[in-house]
């Protein structure tokens, strides 16, 4: 039986802070970011997925090591399979969203708002009459707001009017996150795939101390959507949706048997839905980086703990 990281309670780390799903732990300058195997939905936990975590920390790594050369990263270590030592950085209140195709079903989404009758989206003025997945003509920074209560999608005005940045931060935000996407898209078509869409966070030292740095995760399978490039042609041709990498089955499920918005306890998601997307998380880790999935060395906690000895305070 595989085992699944559910919590981590590290009290020699320091104070935690525990996330959907990191468990962050803070330091003078430092914090260490640990990847469970939570898996949120409905704004709550609905199940564990076995690797999950692995599988998150280890392809945001990867792709970190792809991207150092258009911008410095935050990684400071890579200790554990599940762990990531980063530089404490302030955090740019910007979501840095980078759009490549015509799609998406929440409100912020571009084909919603296009749906709507929105033409205009971060600077490129849409045609009438694109249909749904469509290509765009380039990609687009389509950024939102990190805010507490709702992210909302404003203008680059806006933006600086409400002083979540400066036009000078905003335009740097903005050539980094393109050149990201397009270093992204060249990687996942080697690859076999697409990089439809996906979002940055950034941060800067304070007082400036520090450029612009790339932190939190970058094209991971929760970051970014991916489609498979293989079949996309046909697929829109024939008026079918793309074939993603999709996590709405366990969704469905739930959402088919019982209200995950207001029943206080939820029915356990079944073991073959789970084990299914465990496996599809591997897969997706080694499609994107081309290596073979080698699971960490189990019992976790003890492994996490001699691992991450050295960084106690």
């Amino acid at each position: 039986m595989t085992e699944v990281l559910k919590e981590t309670n590290f009290e020699f780390l320091g104070k935690k802070r525990a996330g959907k799903v990191r468990d962050i732990y803070e330091q003078p300058d430092r914090l260490i970011l640990i990847s469970t195997d939570r898996h949120s939905s409905f704004d709550r936990l609905i199940a564990h997925i076995p690797h999950k975590g692995q599988v998150l920390n280890q392809v945001s790594a990867w792709w970190f090591e792809q991207t150092k050369d258009i911008v410095p990263n935050h990684v400071l270590a890579v200790p554990d399979p599940n762990v990531t030592v980063v530089k404490k950085l302030k955090t740019v209140p910007i979501e840095a969203v980078v759009r490549g195709y015509l799609t998406g079903v929440t409100d912020t989404a571009i084909w919603t708002r296009y749906s709507k009758g929105e033409r205009s989206f971060g600077g490129l003025t849409l045609s009438d009459g694109m249909k749904k997945n469509q290509k765009l003509p380039n990609p687009i920074f389509d950024p939102t707001t990190k805010e507490e209560k709702h992210d909302r999608t404003l203008s680059v005005e806006e933006l600086v009017s409400e002083g979540f940045v400066t036009k000078e931060l905003f335009e740097k935000v903005k050539q980094t996150a393109l050149a990201l996407f397009a270093r992204g898209q060249e990687i996942a078509a080697e690859r076999g795939l697409i990089l439809v869409d996906t979002k940055y966070e950034f941060g800067v030292g304070e007082k400036g101390k520090t450029g612009l740095t790339l932190i939190d995760e970058i094209h991971t399978p929760d970051s970014s959507r991916y489609w498979q490039k293989g079949s996309y042609g046909e697929r829109i041709a024939k008026g079918e949706e793309p074939e993603y990498f999709d996590k709405e089955f366990l969704r469905l499920w739930f959402k088919e048997h019982c209200d995950p918005y207001k029943d206080a306890v939820l029915p356990p998601a079944p073991p073959k839905l789970v084990e299914e997307m465990s496996r599809r998380y591997i897969q997706m880790y080694e499609q994107i980086t081309g290596g073979k999935f080698v699971a960490g060395e189990e019992p976790i906690i003890p492994r996490m703990e001699r691992n991450l000895k050295q960084y106690g305070i």
